[in-house]
């Protein structure tokens, strides 16, 4: 039964990501949860709920009009709050109803399908050279395989795709690996917001004097247009940096979390290489079963929204979809939901990179990384396993980024054993 008077309280560090989701799943579809700072959220972990929710014209990710308590930017919230950057940016992931079908359509046009499916031939030379050097790595002892591999690849591809220099891509990502963290204090997330922007300036600059066939270059010129879409020097900055943190973040994880799943479940393993299951399969099981971000903050009520006769979300209160519960949902999934099973038939409904209008614009290019990424890499180190236990593989610290700090493995090959 839910309890208006006791909000849940979440983990910021993300300790245990699916025992709070089955905790608050617990407390019917949406229940309220205080996130690090003392604000107040309806968590949505229901799937049909949730589905609801991402198709509602009532719902908004739009800080700036519809969550009151953000006073367009100006209120102590908005000043001090440590989550603040997930909610700040202006881009087409936080825009509403026209706005965000305008800034959709310029990104849109870097992930086409044809557009993404011409990146083969340079994601399967990447992931060749990676190879090569984890390979190299190894003569040393364990390699971990999320920095070297799982985070390494989806990195240098939108890094080529957007056009970010080497050196700005290293701090760049250096900030983003803060900012994911779930426990960080109001003046850490000040330095951090005013670094990324510094750097995002810098990067901006360095695209306008020498423009390339990248993403960034055409949102600069759709900028610069004066005949253009109208897109402000804070949309384009907030849009280099939603593409690019999305770009990487998500299929690190997925990467990662599919490595994991298989090195722990061996039988699972060898259904895919006897042919019994898919490298899809196991991408779409990954997805449902981990998905890439847990939780995400956040969207509004832009009007009361009846759930049912006891639930109400009221104008203006804040909404943050668990992903990571509705891939776990028995209602969808089944009892055993808790189960990694690349058969599972609902394996591929889930919602893991999202549902309607905002649905992941990059999921075509996360999953065509994955399909070329797993085979390779459990084809070349064939006896590959881990390094440590897997109750000794640590999470990461965050309640909102589902991946591991690190991925431990010997990388081993029965061919080069026999």
């Amino acid at each position: 039964m839910y309890d208006e008077k006791c909000p849940y309280s979440i983990d910021p560090a993300g300790r245990d990501i699916h025992g709070e989701a089955a905790k608050l799943r617990a407390r019917g579809p949406a229940t309220q949860v205080e996130l690090p700072g003392g604000v107040v959220v309806w968590t949505v972990t229901d799937t049909a709920l949730i589905k609801r929710l991402l198709t509602d014209p009532r719902v908004s990710r739009d800080t700036y009009q519809h969550w009151p308590a953000w006073e367009n930017g100006e209120s102590e919230l908005a000043r001090t709050w440590p989550l603040a950057m997930w909610v700040a940016d202006r881009n087409m992931i936080t825009a509403y109803g026209a706005e965000h079908s305008r800034l959709r359509r310029l990104v849109a046009k870097a992930f086409t399908t044809r557009r993404t499916n011409a990146l083969q031939p340079r994601i399967e030379a990447i992931v060749a050279s990676l190879l090569d050097q984890i390979a190299d790595l190894a003569a040393d002892g364990p390699v971990d395989l999320r920095a070297t591999f799982a985070y390494g690849l989806p990195t240098q591809v939108i890094s080529e795709m957007l056009g970010v220099p080497d050196d700005i891509r290293d701090e760049l990502l250096g900030i983003i690996g803060a900012w994911m963290t779930g426990e960080m204090s109001e003046e850490e997330a000040a330095t951090l917001e005013e670094r990324v922007y510094t750097l995002l300036a810098r990067l901006v600059g360095h695209k306008r004097d020498h423009p390339g066939d990248d993403v960034i270059s055409a949102l600069i010129a759709a900028r610069d247009d004066e005949d253009g879409p109208g897109l402000t020097e804070r949309e384009l900055v907030d849009t280099v940096l939603l593409t690019f943190t999305a770009g990487h973040e998500t299929t690190a994880n997925l990467l990662d979390q599919a490595i994991y799943a298989l090195l722990t479940h061996p039988a699972q393993l060898a259904m895919v290489r006897d042919g019994r299951a898919s490298w899809s399969d196991v991408i779409e099981e990954t997805i449902r079963s981990e998905a890439p971000f847990a939780n995400l903050p956040m969207r509004y009520a832009v009007e009361d929204i009846e759930i049912d006769d006891e639930i109400t979300i009221a104008k203006g209160e804040p909404i943050m979809i668990s992903f990571a519960a509705a891939g776990r949902d028995p209602a969808v999934h089944g009892p055993d939901a808790d189960t990694f099973d690349i058969t599972r038939p609902t394996r591929g409904d889930h919602i893991g990179f999202g549902h309607g209008v905002h649905y992941c614009i990059g999921a075509p290019l996360a999953r065509l990384e994955a399909r070329i990424a797993l085979p390779a890499l459990f084809e070349r180190f064939d006896a590959m396993e881990l390094a440590v236990p897997a109750d000794r593989i640590v999470p990461l610290t965050s309640f909102v980024s589902n991946g591991h700090q690190e991925l431990p493995v010997l990388l081993r090959s029965g061919r080069t054993a026999s």
